[in-house]
């Protein structure tokens, strides 16, 4: 229904639609008008004195036949103590108001089920009941009183018949709410299978490999063994450049992927909004697979001076089955059909079965002090996240003695340590709070001193090798990380880290307050199942005028 325009609902003032009236309704209702202060000023005169004494009150209570007023005066609150208490009346079992509410509460669900039997006339003749019985207990109740005898026998009565008559087409009341039972039940069934169906094609979805990433990797292989020069950028470099990967005045920064471009949005963002980008040293490992494509993207494309490593996982012989828990539990079958088999425990969701868990580049965060034996602090970056601002500050904030800086997710109870852990495990009830803050992996400043100190890797492979069953946890790095950092994180300003622009909707001004962006969760802004209105900061740092891009990613 469209709205009026404000000057079409303004009325005309009083004086102008007075003087549009006849002359004879004018006159007509001045002496009205008259006549209603006579009366008025009648009635004033007449009334009692209240401060008046008893003598005198008797003594003019002899002229009260003659002067008594034409009005029985009744004062608001006289009125509110004579109401009826409705509460009051509905106990009473003798009550026709309670009985025509219980008729109303029967009559309305025969309503809903005579519409499912497409019964319209007996539909339309018991709602007029309805609502003649509603009509009778609001006029009680406006007007303070009981509802007569009179007038709800034949309400009632007609209510008794279309019941019985409900009775007689079979419409029974526990038939009746068996049925609905049975209609919620099917539509719970079928909204959980529609989940089901929902988490495991998004599951499927992020996990695979758009085919314009799958393209660049291949051009990029191309050009990489074709290209000598390329090739010669990464052999030959300066000894200024072999120092800077050392040097612990610099800014380290430390990602580990497969992912070419989310890693390239990664080094540019961070590149673009930092204050000295020369003073920028992006340590990357990757696997043998995107080794070759991601040393030619890197060679191609420079980043405002930023010095850039990068290294395969095949590489670091000491990561071994021998001495990596998860790599040793690889081995095991159980633990490959529980991974790959897809068929083995129904009960576990599909993403607890992505192998992805398994893999080094996702656990080599715990072994960032043997990677780096030279280095005193680091920053810890996922390739999912999106700089803002000049992240140099993180290597001045004071960690108190702790091995990390984090970010605490614990605003809301379902990131806290009882929704990672099973706290129902006796060796997790015994030594952790199941309402401690958790943290994210994502942007974590790391004191590798203390680290090594604490022997916080030593802490992870313990907890690693006692969930060989996995009671303790089910997926991921992060429980094992909570366990193995835990009493050693100290809490960063959420600015530094603003995470769920990956699953869930984020205050906008937390987005343009933060320095880092976080795209956590499976919508990641690479894929089509990206949240569209995140996409654009990502975008914002991808080059699309490069020739290769432009092959692969038709925008």
């Amino acid at each position: 229904m469209r709205r009026r325009p404000f000057l079409d609902q303004r009325r005309p003032s009083f004086k102008r639609r007075w003087q549009q009236r006849p002359w004879w309704v004018r006159l007509a209702l001045s002496l009205l008008l008259a006549l209603a202060c006579v009366l008025l000023l009648a009635v004033l005169l007449g009334s009692p004195d209240p401060g008046a004494s008893p003598s005198t009150s008797a003594a003019s209570s002899g002229s009260e036949t003659t002067s008594a007023p034409l009005l029985r005066q009744r004062s608001y609150l006289e009125g509110i103590t004579d109401a009826l208490n409705m509460t009051d009346e509905m106990l009473s079992a003798r009550s026709f108001s309670r009985q025509l509410m219980d008729q109303i509460y029967l009559a309305k669900t025969y309503v809903i089920v005579a519409k499912e039997a497409n019964n319209l006339q007996f539909v339309a003749e018991l709602s007029a009941q309805v609502r003649r019985a509603q009509s009778i207990l609001a006029h009680a109740a406006a007007h303070g009183g009981t509802v007569m005898e009179q007038e709800a026998e034949k309400a009632i009565r007609d209510m008794s018949v279309l019941l019985f008559q409900a009775q007689q087409l079979r419409y029974d009341s526990g038939i009746t709410i068996m049925k609905l039972k049975g209609q919620i039940q099917s539509l719970e069934e079928k909204s959980k299978a529609e989940a089901d169906k929902s988490t495991k094609y998004g599951q499927i979805a992020a996990e695979e490999l758009p085919k314009g990433l799958y393209c660049l990797g291949v051009r990029l292989t191309m050009e990489w063994f074709k290209s000598p020069e390329l090739q010669r950028k990464f052999s030959d470099r300066s000894p200024s450049v072999q120092s800077n990967l050392r040097d612990n005045s610099l800014y380290h920064f430390c990602v580990f992927s497969d992912n070419i471009l989310a890693v390239s949005v990664v080094v540019n963002s961070t590149a673009i909004n930092s204050r000295h980008p020369d003073k920028v040293v992006f340590h990357l490992v990757t696997d043998d697979l995107n080794y070759a494509p991601m040393k030619a993207w890197f060679a191609m494309n420079d980043y405002r001076g930023v010095t850039v490593d990068i290294q395969k996982v095949e590489d670091f012989t000491w990561l071994n089955a021998s001495y990596v828990p998860v790599l040793k539990q690889l081995q095991n079958a159980a633990t490959q059909k529980f991974y790959f088999s897809g068929s083995g425990n129904r009960g576990t969701p599909i993403k607890f079965r992505n192998p992805k868990y398994l893999s080094m580049l996702n656990h080599l965060r715990f072994y960032i002090p043997e990677i780096y034996p030279e280095l005193q602090k680091v920053v810890f970056l996922d390739d999912d996240i999106v700089v803002q601002k000049d992240l140099s500050e993180l290597f001045t904030i004071n960690l108190n003695g702790n091995v990390m800086g984090a970010v605490e997710t614990c605003m809301e109870t379902f990131h806290r340590f009882h929704k990672y852990l099973n706290h129902s495990h006796p060796l997790i009830r015994a030594h952790f709070d199941p309402d401690a803050c958790g943290w994210a992996f994502g942007m974590n400043v790391l004191d590798l001193v203390e680290w090594r100190n604490k022997n916080v890797t030593g802490i992870y492979h313990y907890w690693q090798e006692r969930n060989s069953d996995h009671t303790l946890w089910k997926l991921g790095s992060l429980p094992p990380g909570l366990l193995a950092f835990y009493g050693l994180v100290e809490a960063l300003d959420p600015k530094w880290h603003v995470l769920g622009l990956g699953y869930t909707t984020v205050d906008p001004a937390t987005i343009k307050e933060g320095a880092v962006l976080h795209y956590n969760g499976n919508m990641k802004p690479w894929l089509k199942i990206g949240m569209e209105k995140y996409k654009s900061f990502w975008d914002s740092y991808v080059d699309y005028s490069h020739p290769l891009i432009q092959q692969c990613f038709m925008r």
